[in-house]
């Protein structure tokens, strides 16, 4: 699989993006409240295998700190890079537009490992959102990525 992705620009490919977070947070996880405010002026990255969507993430400014957020990535096409090649994008996005050297994510507990393969160290204490345990884990930007 040669990965494509693309920042989104246009309304059609934020509805791919939507499409890929609905089968994922609200069909596979149950979440009911998977569309916010911070999908108007977030970046979206699109991730497609041919014109098939199978990823998505979103890069926001909040309170002068860069946040990821959105992460995932259809069942089928887990296990394969996928994600962690998503992450690297938004570092390098939010590296590139500055404003902030830190990049925070709300990461579901169960993939704290998978961040921390990244380079993101846990904040604080676990916490629910909606049903599932997540942690705030943040990276420095300014650290290599491996």
């Amino acid at each position: 699989m040669i990965p494509g992705f693309l920042w989104v620009t246009q309304p059609e490919e934020f509805e791919q993006c939507r499409f890929v977070r609905t089968q994922v947070f609200i069909e596979e996880q149950g979440f009911s409240n998977e569309f916010d405010e911070m999908d108007q002026t977030a970046h979206h990255l699109l991730f497609l295998d041919d014109e098939k969507p199978v990823a998505t993430a979103r890069l926001f400014l909040y309170q002068g700190e860069w946040h990821a957020g959105r992460v995932c990535v259809l069942k089928s096409y887990r296990g394969r890079g996928i994600g962690a090649f998503l992450m690297k994008e938004c570092i390098k996005k939010a590296s590139e537009l500055g404003q902030s050297q830190v990049l925070s994510i709300s990461a579901q507990l169960q993939a704290r490992p998978f961040y921390e393969k990244l380079g993101f160290r846990s904040q604080g204490e676990p916490y629910l959102d909606e049903h599932c345990p997540h942690i705030k884990m943040s990276y420095h930007i300014q650290e290599e990525l491996t």
